[in-house]
């Protein structure tokens, strides 16, 4: 009996099983970051050339050039509620002034006395337009880089354009950051002999005009054929298709928000500028180019006339 009931009082063993979870899809979040990444990367190497490379004069011309306008204190006022305080556009640049408290007698000491009155103001060595130049190049990069990324990865996004990824080709040129809308064998941009563009190309237009709208470069778009004659009507040719293209598919960029005083130009290339010369019939050479404009460079004063 002792043993009976001994064995009724012991606890039971419990087992407890956990099973790891495996790994699931991160997705491409991470491209993002990667791209952030790149871009201080760029930026820092920018702050070593410039300090490497610049004068002290050049560095604080630099400095305004990018300073933005700031809260500066004022002599002025009465113990109000801003106490003096007033919004001065010029920002850090006061600190580059005399002292206000400065004595006329130390300032005949330090610095002769001259008839023009602006000889107040202290000099401040402008960067070289080589300098702001390069610094300008070197930011349209990155945000051309930026972008690029920004529209593989909504593409990725949507798995039923993941297979179109192929025929968006995207590349940096002297003119700008240029996207590419090109035909696959199979996988037209546009139906044959029609200007509308189908509804693959409608949504990759989309995605683009996505990126568009978040800078402020200006856009050309450019329409291209292959050279086989379009079977339409009389009279109408590769040049008349092309041009019809590339305003349609101006159309939806400004349908998806690209404002009109962005849009630059707008032409038909026909089979001008074919993107493989050696086989002119070739589909990919039946193409939208859209082309995000670098701003106008920085030119020196013209000191002939």
């Amino acid at each position: 009996m002792a043993a009976a009931g001994a064995g009724k009082n012991k606890a039971p063993i419990i087992i407890k099983r956990i099973k790891k979870a495996g790994h699931g899809h991160h997705g491409g979040a991470w491209k993002v970051a990667y791209a952030d990444f790149v871009t201080a990367m760029m930026a820092f190497f920018l702050l070593m050339w410039l300090i490497n490379t610049t004068s002290p004069e050049q560095k604080r011309g630099i400095a305004d050039f990018f300073a933005p306008a700031a809260v500066s204190q004022s002599t002025s006022g009465a113990g109000g509620i801003l106490a003096g305080t007033a919004l001065a556009e010029e920002g850090v640049q006061h600190g580059l002034g005399a002292p206000m408290a400065a004595s006329a007698q130390s300032i005949q000491a330090d610095k002769p006395m001259k008839d023009s009155p602006e000889d107040g103001k202290d000099s401040v060595s402008e960067p070289s337009a080589a300098a702001v130049a390069q610094a300008k190049a070197m930011r349209e990069d990155s945000e051309f880089s930026r972008a690029e990324m920004s529209i593989r990865q909504a593409i990725e996004d949507q798995p039923d354009l993941a297979e179109l990824s192929k025929q968006v080709i995207m590349e940096k040129t002297p003119e700008g950051l240029r996207i590419q809308l090109v035909d696959q064998e199979g996988r037209s941009m546009f139906d044959p002999g029609q200007t509308r563009p189908n509804a693959r190309a409608e949504r990759l237009l989309n995605l683009v005009a996505n990126t568009i709208n978040n800078l402020p470069n200006r856009v050309t778009i450019s329409g291209h054929t292959d050279m086989d004659p379009p079977k339409v009507r009389a009279g109408y040719t590769n040049w008349e298709l092309s041009a019809d293209r590339a305003n349609a598919a101006r159309r939806v960029l400004q349908a998806r928000g690209v404002t009109a005083d962005r849009i630059y130009q707008v032409s038909g290339k026909a089979d001008s500028e074919p993107l493989f010369p050696d086989d002119p019939t070739m589909p990919g050479n039946r193409r939208i180019s859209i082309t995000l404009l670098r701003e106008a460079p920085v030119l020196p004063p013209d000191h002939s006339l």
